[in-house]
């Protein structure tokens, strides 16, 4: 794959290896594993059926591993700025993130609640820098087709720890303690094996940086104070990302909370439960593909309007079901609809985060991004637990997914005024970067 693109302050010609691409890509599908594997599916299921716990448990520890990152994802989004490359954070929040899964399957409620928001804190980290490299394996035209491919790459690696999971969980989906313990296990190694190569074969080009330092660390702190007041600065980057916060509340929230609600609000078991992910799974590989070549073709904040319609229906449709005792079998149409609306989110956004924001500071925006997303992700699921939960409100699961949809209504609205035309940056925008040509491992890098 040769790509021509703006390197540095002036036009330069920048030929992006298949090997760094591919790289790339496929930490799409280290991570998706765990989101789907730990979050989604098997972490909510461990506290429901071996320990107990009601939805008000597993959306308070989701809203607390949100919380932490909250606070920390502008700091680790400046540090990275600061450092001449930003593979050694991934590289570091990933291990960290592998270990904490390795050994999630506790007896110990304690301890298995903390490394849970261990883990989930460290792989929202990793998704700072991750997101942060699309520039680097990719160019302005065909940005979307390359954050399609690791969308649609990325679900792949839902279906390998849905099939983890279908091997060792009994047919009835109602495990042991032991059970869970060895899917998480399983897991961990699938995240490490396919985020290897990015962190050996990724090719990001070096800033003009001093080497790592934990002298950073108070730096970056006082940068966070002027970060928030930068993106007043910048075009439609304010509005983006409160507009992210809301709709990236809903669907993280869903994601979070879709087991839970297959099992509580429509009766399936646990293993039924389980397989209305596939559709969406199965629905989301071609869609973030598709998705892509959508986003190079109309724009990305065009692509994200219509995503975020679509996200509407679906909300609607799966509040209607239980509600109007509508057959549960439209949970299949429901889940595909997920797959579809979740692919365009991820192909869209990223790549309008990387128009909106200066290259120079993408470290620090990407890290506000994330923010924006755990604010809402603290928010989303403490209310779904306040809504449906018995203890609480128990208005029931139906009004809890109402809520959600509010949230998208308001995130649509929102961002109304933002446009993904280009910008033209100044050369304070730009990033500084290494003046060397260098050729590695099948990349050719020219700068001037």
């Amino acid at each position: 794959m040769a790509i021509a693109a703006e390197v540095g302050p002036t036009p330069g010609l920048r030929h992006i290896g298949r090997l760094s691409v591919g790289s790339w890509v496929l930490y799409d599908l280290a991570n998706t594993a765990f989101s789907l594997g730990v979050i989604t599916l098997f972490y909510p299921q461990l506290l429901d059926k071996v320990f107990h716990e009601g939805d008000a448990t597993v959306s308070t520890l989701d809203a607390l591993a949100a919380a932490l990152i909250f606070v920390l994802a502008p700091v680790l989004g400046a540090l990275s700025d600061q450092a001449p490359r930003r593979l050694p954070f991934l590289a570091v929040s990933t291990l960290l993130c592998v270990a904490a899964t390795f050994f999630l399957g506790q007896s110990t409620i304690p301890i298995l609640v903390v490394l849970f928001v261990f883990a989930t804190v460290c792989f929202q980290a990793g998704l700072i820098f991750y997101d942060s490299l699309l520039p680097e394996v990719s160019t302005d035209e065909n940005r979307g087709r390359v954050g399609g491919i690791g969308v649609g790459v990325g679900y792949a690696g839902s279906l390998v720890a849905f099939g983890v999971g279908t091997l060792i969980l009994p047919a009835t989906g109602d495990g042991t303690l032991e059970d869970y313990a060895t899917v998480f296990r399983a897991i961990a190694v699938v995240f490490l094996v396919f985020a290897l190569p990015a962190f050996l074969f990724v090719r990001e080009r070096p800033r003009v940086a001093p080497p790592l330092s934990w002298r950073m660390v108070p730096e970056a702190f006082t940068q966070l104070a002027g970060t928030a007041r930068k993106a007043r600065e910048y075009r439609g980057l304010g509005s983006f990302l409160i507009g992210r916060m809301f709709y990236a509340d809903a669907a993280n929230t869903l994601i979070f909370m879709v087991v839970l609600y297959a099992t509580g609000s429509l009766g399936l078991g646990s293993a039924e439960a389980r397989a209305v992910a596939i559709p969406s799974i199965v629905a989301a590989i071609p869609a973030g593909l598709a998705w892509g070549f959508v986003v190079d073709r109309i724009g990305p904040k065009r692509t994200l309007d219509i995503v975020l319609g679509l996200w509407m229906v679906t909300f609607a449709a799966a509040a209607a079901i239980p509600v109007l005792g509508l057959p549960g079998e439209l949970i299949y149409l429901v889940s595909i609809s997920v797959g579809i609306a979740l692919a365009g989110l991820w192909a869209s956004d990223r790549p309008l985060m990387a128009r909106l924001a200066p290259p120079r500071y993408y470290g620090q925006f990407f890290g506000l991004y994330a923010m924006v997303g755990r604010f809402g992700a603290i928010l989303g699921p403490f209310m779904w637990g306040v809504i449906a939960d018995k203890r609480m409100l128990g208005w029931g699961q139906p009004a809890a997914v109402m809520f959600l949809l509010v949230w998208v209504v308001i995130a649509f609205a929102i961002l109304r005024r933002v446009d993904d035309r280009p910008r033209a940056w100044g050369p304070d925008d730009l990033a500084r970067l290494a003046p060397e040509a260098e050729v590695r491992g099948g990349t050719t890098e020219a700068t001037k």
